[in-house]
């Protein structure tokens, strides 16, 4: 499949002349883009309530339609399960995506149309390719196969014409045949949703291909490295997969579990970071040496941008992209082709460039600690552990904070469970080397630190390997987009986790 390769590269390059249009007028193009989303939206009963056809430009728009957050959104979305026809948008919706994102018992169901599956999920995922070309436009990519890790369908139908699964398997199920060609493993194989037998089903099957790039969540993806060279006997995936060359990944921060990518891939792999969510497909990087993901401005997405003292208003403010600044957490606002309104996504960016626009997740609205006003967020401790771990020659293969608060006997502080991918030699040692990176990284989590006087020195706990692992089985929340919670303002995780550690000791 190599004469294949030149082809490709001419296609990217038309396709980069597409984004180069809509990255040189920013604001022009999202216009368009919410002028689109509310014409298709005129004749639906979210329209009709809103008063669409009033609405004719971004102002008007922002003082008809109220910032909606799921529960808000979640009676229109019954009407859909009951097999009303254009709640939402004004075209049939046949899927949706099961979300939960974090390991609380209440899921969210994303509609999915076929505009939202075409415009934006695809069209951004042939975006990543093109762009990804463009930067290495001698690239085999596409020669050998994608070893895509994705959820488990977990296919359950709402009625004859609608279905529900998560965001990968809906993505998976509903892929062109030529895509089928590039990808493994088989789609039986994909889909299953037991994911202790999953890896090792995905190892045994996909040892012998030719897979010249991997894309899934970095917890999974590690876990199923392992096994591969653990059946296979090598030292690196390069050995097992020479033509490798590029991992995708998403989800999470890669920060704190790059080093371990790079040590067990081996030399000769690009990694490029994307944005994809069950609401849209938001971002991807365009240049794996700039930090920030380039944001898609023209997949049926119109955005804006909340800043995060906002969040809890009556009326909150949001902004577009010609008002935001560098280096300010936003929660991100969207309107979507798959009929979403000013829905509040729940995650926190940060533009790093605003020519082109760039971003970053800097965390999740609800994950953060402020229990003494030294707003640390995901990103804060991403950097933070990283740092600690590199300074003390550790691994940390996953975490959870939450604050300690103030009583008779103690004082107020952070506790950390932390999961070591080797022991801890001294675990003082790396609890100090955290404490001073994140005085580094949050100036407010510094100020509370000095001298002891509001916050003490963290308390950190080393887990047993598979202690996470254990605790999100025995909640069901294993595989796909489920994940550790990093931060809780609350000590609801942290108090499972440590009772579970009793019983596990």
């Amino acid at each position: 499949m190599k004469f294949l390769s030149p082809a490709i590269s001419r296609l990217a390059l038309l396709r980069i002349a597409h984004i180069e249009r809509w990255v040189a007028n920013p604001v022009a193009t999202q216009r368009e883009v919410l002028q689109d989303l509310v014409t298709h939206g005129q004749n639906t009963a979210f329209g009709r309530k809103y008063g669409y056809n009033e609405i004719f430009n971004i102002r008007k728009f922002k003082e008809a339609v109220p910032i909606s957050e799921y529960e808000d959104l979640k009676p229109f979305i019954d009407r859909l399960f009951e097999g009303e026809e254009q709640v939402l948008w004004n075209t049939p919706v046949s899927w949706f995506a099961k979300s939960s994102g974090t390991t609380s018992d209440k899921s969210k169901f994303i509609p999915i149309t076929e505009e939202s599956l075409e415009d934006c999920h695809y069209q951004a995922a042939k975006d990543v390719l093109a762009l990804y070309y463009n930067f290495n436009n001698d690239s085999d990519l596409l020669t050998g196969k994608g070893l895509v890790i994705g959820g488990s369908h977990q296919i359950s139908k709402i009625n004859e014409d609608i279905s529900v699964g998560d965001l990968s398997a809906v993505l998976l199920q509903n892929t062109p045949m030529w895509a089928t060609w590039i990808r493994t493993p088989e789609l039986s194989i994909a889909l299953m949703d037991e994911w202790e037998s999953k890896i090792e089903q995905l190892a045994q099957s996909t040892i012998l291909e030719n897979v010249t790039s991997i894309s899934g969540v970095p917890t999974w993806t590690l876990i199923l490295i392992k096994r591969i060279l653990e059946i296979t006997g090598k030292q690196t995936l390069k050995e097992v997969w020479p033509s490798l060359e590029l991992y995708i990944h998403g989800g999470v921060s890669f920060t704190p579990y790059k080093e371990q990518f790079q040590k067990l891939i081996g030399p000769g792999c690009t990694y490029l970071e994307m944005y994809n969510a069950s609401e849209g497909f938001f971002a991807a990087q365009d240049d794996p040496s700039t930090e920030g993901m380039l944001l898609f401005l023209d997949h049926g997405i119109f955005y804006e941008f909340m800043p995060t003292e906002e969040y809890g208003k009556d009326i909150p403010r949001t902004i577009g992209l010609d008002k935001v600044e560098l280096d300010k957490n936003y929660a991100l606002v969207i309107s979507t082709n798959g009929g979403l309104w000013r829905y509040l996504v729940g995650d926190t960016i940060k533009f790093t460039s605003l020519a082109p626009y760039r971003i970053v997740v800097t965390g999740r609205l609800k994950q953060f600690i402020n229990a003494f006003g030294e707003e640390v967020m995901v990103d804060n401790t991403d950097k933070a552990i990283a740092a600690a771990a590199a300074s003390t020659g550790l691994v940390v293969k996953d975490y959870t904070a939450a604050p300690i608060y103030f009583g008779d006997k103690n004082q107020g502080a952070h506790e950390w469970l932390i999961e070591f991918e080797n022991k801890p030699e001294s675990l003082t040692a790396f609890t100090i080397a955290l404490d001073e990176h994140l005085k580094l990284v949050n100036s407010d989590y510094e100020a509370k630190r000095y001298k002891d006087i509001a916050l003490g020195l963290p308390k950190v706990t080393a887990l047993p390997v598979g202690l996470f692992h254990k605790w999100l089985k025995n909640k069901g929340k294993l595989g796909g987009q489920h994940k550790v919670p990093r931060l809780s303002n609350d000590r609801r995780y942290i108090d499972e986790l440590l009772l579970l550690l009793q019983q596990y000791a």
